[in-house]
């Protein structure tokens, strides 16, 4: 099997001396199978996406990027990988700036310069007009502000995209039309996501391989369709418990 595009290594972190916010982390996404990784509030996944966004280093364990240690010398090509889209389609945009400077963000990082052609294409990638670009984020609903944050997060043309929570600040019709989105781009692009959230359904609709995080722990792993289906550790029961009635349109896959 070809090296993974991201992998966590029995990686653990700790915030100073305080108890472990992970411990022993192991998890492979591999190009064309998306993963999800769910859990509580408190669980532990948004320290596990700083550290897979390499913002902050393990304190034990080791994050790779194509099967090499993710170390400051390598961000650059790292980034130019791997983007991400965050929970809040609010916040996550600046009021101040217009629509197509904020989509070429990551291109003015990577020093490949503002090109107004790339924004374009990416804005038309999510189904927003081209025009869009010389317009401001409070021209736009919650569900076009996450189109905008996605068109970000491809500009660069990443093989992986880290979403953390992106459907759940819309309502139930928003979030389906940015799910189908989603699985749209990776269709079409050959983008692979690795998908932090607590909704079930939208995970049983975007990713054929799941990991439960509790408490810092990765307590199981495995198909979505089994770990969704026949959970076999305590904790993904109580998780599935708490969900009355997965909807049809995203039974597991």
């Amino acid at each position: 099997m070809p090296e993974p595009i991201i992998e966590a290594d029995r990686v653990g972190y700790a915030y100073g001396k305080g108890p472990a916010a992970l411990t022993d982390v192991s998890l492979a996404v591999h190009a064309g199978r998306n993963v999800a990784l769910v859990g509580e509030s408190g669980a532990g996944k948004t320290t596990l996406l700083r550290l897979l966004l390499g913002l902050t280093r393990p304190t034990s364990g080791v994050i790779r990027h194509a099967g090499e240690p993710l170390t400051r010398d390598r961000l650059p090509g790292y980034r130019r990988a791997v983007q991400a889209v965050f929970q809040d389609p609010y916040s996550s945009l600046d009021p101040r700036q217009r629509i197509a400077r904020i989509v070429a963000e990551p291109l003015r990082g990577l020093g490949l310069g503002a090109d107004p052609v790339r924004v374009a294409e990416a804005l038309t990638a999510v189904g927003l007009p081209e025009d869009a670009g010389r317009r401001y984020p409070h021209e736009f609903s919650g569900g076009q502000r996450q189109r905008i944050a996605i068109a970000r997060a491809i500009v660069c043309h990443p093989r992986l995209l880290l979403a953390d929570e992106p459907v759940s600040a819309l309502d139930l019709t928003t979030r389906v039309r940015i799910v189908d989105l989603l699985a749209s781009l990776c269709a079409e692009r050959d983008l692979t996501i690795l998908l932090i959230s607590h909704d079930l359904g939208v995970v049983a609709e975007l990713c054929e391989h799941t990991a439960v995080l509790q408490r810092g722990r990765i307590v199981e792993q495995g198909a979505t369709r089994e770990v969704l289906r026949a959970p076999g550790h305590p904790y993904t029961k109580a998780l599935l418990a708490g969900v009355p009635r997965l909807p049809e349109a995203a039974q597991p896959r």
